[in-house]
C-alpha cells in the first residue's frame, strides 16, 4: 500500500524526493515505522537548509526534527 504512493512524489525535486526515499527505505531496514518515520522527519528540514529553502518549511518541523535527534542520541542510548 506504500508504494502505491511512490509514484506520487516528485522525484525532480531533491528537497523532497530525498527525504520521502529516506523514510520508504528506513521502514524495512530498521524494522521500525516509527523509527522510519523519524528519519524522514529529521531529513525533511535538514534537506531544505542545505537547498537554501529552509523558508519553506514550518517552524514545528525543526522543533520536531531537534526533538527526535535528541531522543535518539541521548535517550535512546540508554533505554535500549
Amino acid at each position: 500500500m506504500m508504494m502505491q504512493n511512490a509514484r506520487k512524489i516528485d522525484w525532480d525535486d531533491p528537497s523532497e524526493a530525498v527525504p520521502e526515499f529516506l523514510t520508504v527505505v528506513g521502514i524495512p531496514l530498521s524494522s521500525s515505522i516509527a523509527d522510519g518515520l523519524a528519519l524522514g522527519f529529521v531529513t525533511y528540514p535538514v534537506v531544505k537548509l542545505l537547498g537554501g529553502r529552509g523558508r519553506d518549511v514550518h517552524r514545528l518541523a525543526y522543533v520536531i526534527a531537534v526533538v527526535l535527534v535528541a531522543y535518539f542520541l541521548l535517550l535512546r542510548n540508554r533505554l535500549g
